[in-house]
């Protein structure tokens, strides 16, 4: 957990990392070698628009990858980069005929009594409405919430289809016509050069709602998934193939990312399995007499324990207790809600035996080992968090959410649906890849990056950036989408790319002009 919001400090500095080799480097001039980066249109989701903190708005979209990049190629003729501007004094959020359907941006509100920041939306009512439509043509055509068939989708930004439609809200507000497509308007501006990162959002919404969706795999038809299902891997690979294929006709250039596992993105990895403090002696003792009955159903069927020992506080102030899994619910276990209420009527009589038996039948404790982890969900935390840890309508003392009311699948990823993403994610990469190598286009391993972020970090001159969430310097208030430090370092990784297939000579940006987080007046 935070103990601190060192990174307020940090967030208002601008520090210049720099050392010899970067003066060497800065004397040489800037050259577009091979590619011609007159017109960049940028096509992509979320990342791509600028999206931080939970939402959309007008500094974050200023400051997304794309903008960056934009920058940076104006130094060998890149002309002007057109982003679909919101109009809400930054505070983010989208209005559907005047009735909000996303809230404004988070913000830290305070400080909750464990000192972790208090995370929640801005409270000033969003002002961007979608029916308000922009003109124009518009070189950054990321959109959120786009997934990979999404695309090419005529209608995507048809306005009828909003607020619960097939349509997007944020492509409504400035596509060029209710039947076009996000490609088609990308390609009707005759660019020169391109980037394309695209895919998250084929795993990512089932994993953000804990895996409460459908594997497609293996059905072809697209026009059938539900908002949370994850893409088939061969649907992901033709579209991807028709995407670059229409993207580099005429011999145009450009850059592809591939992807890195949604489950490391601070959502997932922020809110430990074991939260749970060492719990009183008689509470311990109880809790310990329950779940090791049902272990021992599950020994006698020959099925792994479920259930580990809960630790006892010992009311000394100079030890430290093992703190306590959570509780949780797994639908992948076999259902033993009639083993358990058999096992508990004589000591609980048949409504209570009943009664657990319903509530524990597929529950366990959450596990944190190589290969068989879950996640808790970053949303999780205000539902374990005392004293709003109760869950309605149960009865105590079985209504402690984690503790004796198991965490439903909406609350937490388990290590058998990340196993599912994880796959998916695996075989979107064999296609991204390929289709940059058929097309000789720069790419960009942005899930190596990921990793490098995860295991130890990356230092760029005097700063260290990594995946914590808040102080680590790239992600934003969200835990999934970066702030403006961690867009610009993504801006150096794809110029890295580049440059290296390209021959030209971009420099990395300075990742020191740029926050690490929003404040909440901008």
């Amino acid at each position: 957990m935070v103990k601190n919001i060192k990174w307020l400090l940090f967030a208002s500095l601008s520090i210049v990392a720099c050392n010899d080799d970067d003066t060497t480097v800065a004397d040489e001039p800037v050259t577009a070698g091979s590619a011609n980066f007159a017109k960049y249109v940028a096509l992509g989701d979320s990342f791509a628009a600028g999206f931080s903190d939970g939402a959309l708005f007008k500094k974050g979209q200023l400051n997304s990858y794309p903008e960056i990049l934009a920058g940076q190629f104006k130094q060998v003729g890149g002309g002007a980069f057109a982003s679909p501007l919101c109009g809400d004094d930054n505070i983010g959020g989208l209005l559907f005929m005047g009735t909000p359907i996303q809230s404004s941006r988070n913000v830290i509100l305070g400080l909750n009594p464990d000192k972790t920041p208090n995370i929640g939306p801005l409270p000033v009512a969003p002002v961007n409405e979608v029916t308000a439509h922009l003109t124009g043509s518009f070189n950054n055509m990321g959109v959120p919430g786009a997934k990979s068939y999404h695309l090419a989708f005529a209608g995507y930004g048809n306005t009828a289809g909003v607020p619960s439609g097939a349509a997007n809200p944020y492509f409504a507000r400035f596509s060029s016509a209710a039947s076009t497509s996000i490609l088609a308007d990308a390609l009707t501006q005759q660019p020169t050069f391109f980037s394309l990162w695209i895919g998250g959002n084929d795993v990512l919404s089932y994993a953000t709602s804990g895996g409460i969706g459908v594997d497609q795999t293996g059905n072809m038809n697209p026009a059938t998934y539900g908002g949370n299902d994850i893409t088939d891997p061969t649907v992901f690979a033709n579209v991807y193939n028709g995407l670059a294929t229409q993207l580099v006709t005429g011999g145009r250039k450009g850059v592809v990312a591939n992807l890195p596992y949604v489950s490391t993105l601070p959502f997932f990895t922020t809110v430990p399995t074991n939260p749970i403090p060492a719990r009183p002696a008689a509470e311990a003792a109880q809790l310990n007499q329950l779940f090791g009955a049902i272990n021992s159903i599950t020994t006698a069927m020959s099925l792994p324990k479920r259930f580990s020992t809960i630790s006892v506080d010992d009311n000394n102030t100079t030890t430290v207790e093992a703190a306590n899994p959570l509780l949780i619910v797994d639908e992948t276990l076999t259902d033993l809600s009639a083993q358990i209420t058999a096992a508990l009527t004589p000591s609980f009589g048949p409504t209570t035996a009943a009664y657990l038996g319903n509530l524990y039948g597929r529950a366990r404790h959450a596990r944190n080992t190589v290969g068989n982890r879950d996640y808790i969900l970053l949303t999780t935390r205000g539902l374990i968090t005392p004293p709003n840890n109760i869950q309605p309508g149960a009865p105590a003392p079985f209504n402690a959410r984690g503790v004796t009311y198991p965490l439903q699948d909406a609350q937490v990823l388990t290590a058998d649906e990340a196993s599912k993403i994880k796959v998916a994610t695996d075989t979107y990469n064999v296609a991204i890849k390929t289709a940059a190598d058929a097309n000789g286009l720069a790419f960009v391993d942005a899930k190596t990056v990921m990793e490098r972020l995860v295991n130890g970090g990356i230092r760029f001159g005097n700063y260290h950036m990594s995946a914590s969430f808040v102080t680590g310097g790239v992600f934003s208030l969200d835990g999934i989408h970066p702030g403006a430090r961690g867009y610009a370092m993504i801006a150096n990784e794809f110029m890295k790319a580049i440059n290296a297939k390209y021959g030209s000579t971009f420099k990395e940006v300075d990742l020191g002009q740029y926050q690490i987080q929003y404040p909440a007046s901008l």
